[in-house]
């Protein structure tokens, strides 16, 4: 079956050549340049794959074992790298389910896993998370969702598109749930080390077996372009089955996103910019939030994590309006639609980008269009 668009990417595309001025809704944390990484560079590296494993380099496996506190559950040879986080998800999906399935997922989150599911001929079902319950995932809802016959559950956290985290006790109850039919259970988890009101929940793939971790280095880290990212779980024929059907599309890792992510991953360059990001992200969260809350035509519940979350819009606007107006001069500012995850009355706003991102007048601009709409 045909794999459909989805709301969101159609948007991206529509939108790729506008040229705004400013950002209130950039997703990732300030990129390096490559400048940063020149002087770890071997010059003399081949650009052929890294000829070790195609599991990816074994150095950068141990980093992101270590980085999601994972390195005394598992074991090297339980990641596979992967072009991103949404390349993980993909060979998870599409190896994991077949026609007739269920697959339980969750809205607002990541619409991934509802395209493929349905261009699979799974049946799609829907846990919802509503900003009357601050975003939580209703366990109780998500419980009754889940029968004999669902072969997956698929979440994100920090939740994308919210920021809500689900806690320990979260987890393991999800955990419970999932194994009680055998179901499997994917949590993303591209936004992890951008925590702001709790710690670090532990990763999926080391409290359940038939757990899989997915995740990258392009948000807390901004280094989207690499395309490098992984999959995390204790269960030996997934990781294999994985790699068999990466060899029907990407087939390798890229190897100059594989040097380098793992140059960046390496625990004292790690933790600087971790370190950084977090700084930026907590100061720019701070801006938005005081703006949001002397906006009249705005309100929202601070993402507990992550740099964006959905922000209510008043007086009926329409988050499609909205967004494409802004774009529009004189704004000529992004954010993206909140229809892009079924929440068409709310804006998905976000604080990365660093100071290239120019908040402060995507702020302004987005406060002058408001007020105009009053």
């Amino acid at each position: 079956m045909k794999v459909k668009i989805h709301t969101l990417f159609e948007y991206l595309l529509e939108t790729t050549e506008s040229e705004p001025e400013a950002f209130v809704g950039f997703s990732l944390s300030k990129s390096p340049v490559l400048g940063d990484f020149l002087d770890e560079l071997d010059p003399t590296l081949s650009l052929d794959w890294n000829g070790r494993s195609f599991r990816g380099l074994p150095e950068l496996r141990a980093h992101v074992l270590r980085q999601a506190s994972l390195d005394h559950i598992c074991n090297v040879n339980d990641v596979l790298i992967t072009a991103g986080a949404a390349e993980a998800n993909y060979l998870a999906l599409r190896q994991l389910l077949e026609p007739g399935d269920e697959i339980v997922i969750e809205k607002p989150g990541w619409p991934q896993a509802e395209v493929m599911a349905k261009a699979q001929g799974a049946v799609v079902k829907t846990g919802f998370r509503r900003a009357t319950s601050g975003w939580d995932l209703d366990l109780d809802e998500l419980r009754s969702l889940v029968t004999p016959k669902t072969k997956l559950i698929f979440l994100t956290n920090p939740n994308n598109p919210t920021g809500r985290l689900l806690s320990l006790d979260d987890l393991s109850e999800i955990v419970a749930i999932a194994r009680n039919v055998g179901a499997w259970l994917i949590v993303d988890e591209v936004y992890a080390g951008l925590e702001w009101a709790a710690p670090r929940p532990p990763s999926i793939a080391g409290l359940y077996e038939r757990g899989i971790t997915t995740g990258s280095v392009s948000k807390a880290l901004g280094l989207q372009g690499l395309r490098t990212g992984w999959m995390i779980c204790q269960d030996k024929d997934l990781i294999i089955d994985a790699v068999i059907l990466r060899e029907n599309s990407s087939e390798i890792m890229n190897i100059l996103g594989e040097v380098i992510a793992e140059i960046a991953l390496r625990p004292d360059r790690y933790n600087i910019a971790l370190s950084a990001a977090r700084a930026a992200g907590l100061a720019n969260l701070a801006e938005l939030n005081n703006f949001i809350e002397n906006q009249p035509l705005l309100s929202w519940i601070p993402p507990e994590a992550g740099l964006i979350g959905l922000a209510k819009l008043g007086n009926g606007l329409d988050s499609s309006f909205v967004a494409k107006r802004l774009l529009e001069p004189p704004y000529k500012t992004f954010l993206l639609p909140g229809s892009a995850y079924d929440q068409p009355d709310h804006i998905r706003v976000g604080v990365g980008g660093g100071t290239e991102a120019n908040l402060a007048l995507g702020l302004s601009r987005l406060a002058a269009f408001l007020n105009a709409q009053a």
